[in-house]
């Protein structure tokens, strides 16, 4: 009996020390960890201002290679969400939400999850620094509510551990991420870049002809172009062709000394005055679209000269359109591609450009372009 009423003595004691203790202990926590980036501040926010890249840089998808995420709501800012299911006790399932989004500067995320707490808040803010403000300091904050749930209040002691760890892992991802990209400010104010968006090209037929290595001045470019459309517009007059849009551009590579590119013209089956009058002008004007079939390659094509056919297939392409000098467009191709991985997607093969305008104007500030990259699908 004795044995027994010092048992219970103990339990009472420390069920009491228990009681004491979480009374004492915070009934909420706050965390903080910062990290630099050299990127421009409008890639950083749009990176955290949507769900489409979080499994790149949050460690739950290291922690849980086959952990499921699915997005809904719009595909940024307020309202954007992520749901998680995964098989890992540590993770387990859960929802992030954007519930305020303060263009450039701050972006904060509602979560709900199987750990204790409640009002789970995670913030980052974004603060220009380093010299001249080059840099971006992204700090995040994480705070979460136990009240009087006094187990929660024990969970606590351990919140720096197992969130925090994850918040400093997260931000080193994100900054390794980051540097991925290229570092072109996409939205500048006043910039003639515009219309950025994803859309789909569909199939169509090339007439095509590789320009090679030109020296890098304005007069050898526009004179390779120049030539190159007159062995395109001949052979469009010999195939009763027309051109089912403006010449384009295709980037292989920009070099200090050199530009290598080839010329294409997208073609559909049609008559010869319209190549004719193109021909008689040195270069291609733009035609409307009209509806045909180009899902199946041409054949019986009399190629002239370097001209070659290509039967392009349908693609997914980031998309933007410009108006400046054609010596900008390798900036211009760079910002189209930063802003497409802002988005989750990643470009593949050649650059190109339809040159709305024609060639003469390419070269002056009046250029009118629509600039391409190929996206993986």
């Amino acid at each position: 009996m004795t044995r027994l009423l010092e048992i219970l003595i103990a339990l009472a004691i420390t069920a009491v020390m228990f009681l004491v203790i979480g009374v004492l202990l915070p009934s909420s926590r706050s965390l903080e960890e910062k990290v630099e980036t050299n990127r421009r501040q409008t890639i950083v926010f749009d990176t955290i201002n949507s769900f489409r890249r979080f499994d790149d840089w949050h460690p739950f998808a290291v922690q849980d290679p086959r952990i499921k995420i699915q997005l809904s709501g719009p595909d940024s800012g307020v309202g954007a969400k992520m749901s998680y299911d995964s098989s890992v006790k540590n993770i387990g399932t859960g929802t992030w939400e954007i519930v305020e989004s303060e263009p450039r500067s701050k972006v904060a995320y509602a979560i709900e999850n199987e750990q204790r707490g409640s009002n789970k808040r995670s913030e980052f803010t974004l603060r220009p620094t380093g010299r001249s403000g080059r840099n971006i300091e992204i700090t995040q904050t994480y705070n979460v509510d136990y009240g009087w749930d006094l187990l929660g209040r024990y969970a606590g002691l351990y919140v720096a551990r197992n969130v925090g760890d994850n918040i400093e892992t997260g931000l080193k991802r994100l900054s390794n991420m980051l540097a991925s990209v290229p570092n072109v400010d996409y939205a500048i104010e006043g910039s003639s870049l515009r219309d950025l968006a994803a859309a789909e090209l569909p199939a169509e037929h090339l007439l095509m002809v590789k320009a090679g290595a030109i020296e890098r001045s304005n007069d050898a470019i526009m004179a390779s172009m120049k030539d190159n459309m007159e062995w395109i517009n001949r052979t469009l007059a010999a195939n009763r062709l027309q051109a089912a849009g403006p010449m384009r551009i295709i980037t292989s590579e920009l070099g200090r000394e050199t530009y290598t590119f080839d010329i294409a013209v997208p073609v559909r089956a049609g008559g010869a005055a319209a190549a004719a009058d193109a021909s008689a002008e040195g270069e291609t004007a733009a035609a409307a679209p009209v509806a045909t079939d180009a899902s199946q390659p041409l054949t019986g094509l009399q190629l002239l000269g370097p001209v070659e056919y290509v039967h392009s297939p349908p693609v997914r392409v980031a998309k933007a359109r410009y108006t400046g000098f054609m010596a900008e467009l390798d900036n211009v191709r760079n910002a189209l591609r930063a802003w497409a991985m802002t988005q989750g997607h990643e470009v593949v093969g050649r650059p190109f450009e339809n040159y709305d305008n024609g060639i003469d104007a390419a070269f002056t500030a009046e250029g009118e372009y629509e600039v391409f990259w190929t996206l993986k699908q």
